[in-house]
């Protein structure tokens, strides 16, 4: 597949798999367009005529409304859109699958959109498509009475649906990155990256990888090098959306990436490796650490599993301490021309009621009210949950930009050179910035 803009796409499709329900529904395939959808399109804050006359539409309306989300992870969904529909025979949900890719997804999205269509009320976005398609104004943004309570939620899942201090999207599901550790091969838990970088030695002597992480030049890449960047206090873009990536701060997580590559720390078949290449050297015991999102605790706990009962988990390390892991997930937007858009709001906070969170970590999809982690009988049926909260408490989303997939190949681009070619992280730095400016 092409991984482009979400970084959970593989994770989505291995934990539907894992799912313990396998759930079938009647829904109708939305179609899939060529249409030119490039998230960096400079004329994102433009708006026509056309779709400013529908955002005055009256929020009260009431009526059935349509849902669209990617095909992978539909069996997590259908439950709650019977549970709504049972409710509320006056305003059935339809469910509209998408296809499996998340190029396909947003295409198909992206061609109503633009043609100021209704077909989808309410549609599931990755989470780096929603600043993007609040820019060009194509989500009600959730104010006044399409306001919704988010107190309760993961506060870095609320940020990753705010775009310029206006939340336009109610988040649905999150994920976050972990460091899996083989406890036979490295036995004490590492407090920062100084220590786990130390606890190398013995690894290499054992003739094993010390830790296997995504650098292939793919979306795996942005999201690990912006985690060193995060991890030791710098950042892609900062409050102004301006970017920061040639700060001090930024710079030294970069450089720490880059030497842990060098020194053998990170596994070097690294630049090669996606989630599912991590997934099958941890399971494998071919590396004392892998950094990968949680559904690998339950195929490294599986019989054939040559780590099973001697692995950990834990948060992210970065510099002084746990790290930072950036933000997977799907957040809920409404159209901004549809005709049902109080249905549709209550419908989306009905998604993140406790039931239907709990289903959802039921069933390896992490969810977006913090206080399912603290749920005593869901962290003994799933001991990484502890770690997980953990995680996205202290995780950040990705660069909340309408201009997001210009960001992430200019990161790629340049970390990848620093990684590979001997391009100085000064260097790398400066061009990453260069781009990125250019990009917006």
């Amino acid at each position: 597949m092409t991984y482009s803009l979400t970084r959970s796409s593989r994770m989505r499709r291995t934990g539907a798999a894992l799912a313990a329900t396998a759930l079938v529904a009647t829904v109708g395939l939305a179609g899939c367009s060529s249409d030119d959808s490039a998230s960096g399109d400079k004329s994102a804050d433009k708006s026509t005529a056309a779709k400013s006359d529908k955002k005055d539409d009256a929020a009260g309306d009431r009526g059935p409304i349509t849902f669209a989300m990617g095909k992978n992870d539909t069996d997590k969904i259908i439950p709650v859109i019977e549970k709504w529909n049972k409710a509320h025979p006056d305003e059935q949900v339809t469910l509209n699958e998408l296809a499996g890719e998340a190029d396909a997804q947003r295409e198909t999205l992206v061609q109503s959109l633009q043609a100021g269509n209704d077909d989808y009320d309410v549609m599931a976005l990755d989470v780096v498509w929603t600043a993007d398609f609040a820019a060009h104004q194509w989500l009600a943004p959730l104010t006044d009475d399409l306001k919704v309570d988010t107190s309760g939620l993961l506060p870095a899942t609320v940020e990753s649906a705010t775009y310029n201090g206006t939340l336009y999207a109610l988040p649905q599901n999150t994920n976050g990155q972990l460091l899996f550790r083989n406890t036979e091969l490295a036995p004490e838990a590492p407090g920062n990256w100084k220590e786990l970088a130390d606890s190398c030695a013995s690894v290499k002597d054992a003739g094993k990888d010390c830790l296997t992480v995504q650098l292939k030049q793919y979306e795996g890449l942005t999201v690990n090098t912006a985690g060193f960047i995060e991890g030791w206090g710098g950042h892609v873009l900062d409050a102004d959306g301006k970017p920061a990536v040639d700060s001090a701060e930024a710079k030294a997580g970069l450089q720490a990436m880059v030497d842990g590559y060098n020194d053998g720390v990170i596994s070097k078949n690294s630049v090669s490796t996606t989630e599912e290449e991590t997934n099958l050297a941890f399971v494998a015991g071919d590396t004392a650490y892998a950094i990968n999102w949680p559904y690998m605790f339950t195929n490294a706990g599986e019989d054939t599993s040559a780590v099973k009962g001697k692995f950990e988990v834990q948060p992210l390390v970065g510099k002084d301490g746990v790290g930072v892991s950036t933000l997977g997930g799907y957040n809920n937007g409404i159209n901004v021309n549809s005709k049902h858009k109080a249905t549709a709001r209550d419908f989306i906070e009905f998604i993140i009621n406790e039931e239907n969170q709990t289903w959802f970590a039921d069933n390896s999809f992490p969810p977006v009210l913090a206080s399912i982690y603290d749920d005593a009988s869901l962290v003994e049926k799933y001991p990484y949950l502890p770690a997980l909260k953990e995680s996205l408490e202290n995780a950040a989303p990705r660069p909340v930009s309408p201009f997001y997939q210009s960001i992430s190949k200019a990161i790629q681009d340049n970390a990848y050179a620093a990684l590979t070619s001997g391009k100085s992280v000064d260097d790398a730095t400066a061009d990453m910035k260069a781009a990125i400016e250019n990009a917006s």
